[in-house]
């Protein structure tokens, strides 16, 4: 029986999105049946290297991407363009982490694997969207802050979970709001429909990684209040902005003392 660390590295291989993207979905619908293993005695995981990506977008610093309104069509198709891009950076992601931390309990590995499946369908979305308003994925350049991360996390699984989904991917609960009612009050309702189902769907993938943070500092006898200020400062100080979204986040399982140590940082950073 083929294994769900062979199917997590085929798809993070992939360089072609509409193979990522396909193979995203087939090999979470295969898991769902139960035709991937997830054997205790595989190897360790290869090291860290980027994953396939196509050639364009050109991956640049955050600080030289233009700034756009969303006042033109192509100010939104930007706007859209790095909603994609994230989408996108996110499957890579969640494959990421079912294959690169072992020995875990099955849920830990049935959690990314359909939030993959999740974002591959956001990405297809956006993607849409961007066709409908004459550009593609690649035409804009963007930034690559959200594999660095994972780069730097790949060492150790709670500080994955506490960094990856936690700091970065739930940023976009706190600035998708602003962005639906500026979107819908220049009459997007496409683009609106669109993130109000990735918002939606966005705090379950948070509270995933907020679930296995937990569970990993149970584990290690680690109190996860503490550890998160700790690893807020060590590593995300640089990537903390607020305002945040306290009521988003707290369906995604925040505590109070987490949600205070977040903007404390962010206010200090």
């Amino acid at each position: 029986m083929p294994t769900l660390f062979d199917a997590a590295r085929e798809c993070l291989d992939a360089a072609d999105i509409d193979d990522k993207i396909a193979l995203t979905h087939r090999h979470a619908a295969a898991f769902l049946r139960g035709e991937l293993s997830i054997p205790h005695d595989a190897p360790p995981p290869h090291a860290i290297r980027m994953p396939g990506r196509p050639e364009r977008p050109l991956l640049v610093h955050p600080r030289d991407l233009p700034r756009r309104g969303f006042g033109s069509v192509e100010g939104r198709a930007a706007f859209v363009h790095s909603i994609a891009h994230i989408e996108l950076n996110a499957v890579d992601l969640a494959w990421d982490a079912a294959y690169r931390f072992r020995g875990l309990p099955d849920d830990f590995y049935a959690d990314w694997v359909r939030i993959a499946d999740d974002e591959a369908r956001h990405f297809t979305m956006l993607r849409g969207r961007l066709q409908a308003l004459g550009h593609d994925y690649g035409d804009f350049d963007a930034h690559n802050g959200l594999w660095e991360m994972c780069e730097k996390t790949a060492h150790d699984g709670l500080a994955r979970m506490a960094l990856v989904p936690r700091v970065l991917e739930a940023r976009g609960l706190d600035v998708t709001p602003g962005m639906i009612v500026k979107l819908r009050s220049l009459g997007d309702d496409a683009t609106v429909g669109i993130l109000e189902t990735i918002l939606r769907e966005e705090v379950s993938h948070v509270a995933a990684g907020s679930r296995w943070f937990r569970w990993y500092c149970e584990r290690d006898g680690i109190a996860p209040e503490p550890k998160f200020r700790e690893l807020l400062a060590e590593y995300a100080r640089a990537v903390l902005h607020g305002p945040f979204n306290v009521e988003a986040r707290a369906a995604a399982g925040f505590s109070e003392k987490e949600l205070s140590a977040l903007m404390q940082v962010a206010g200090n950073a």
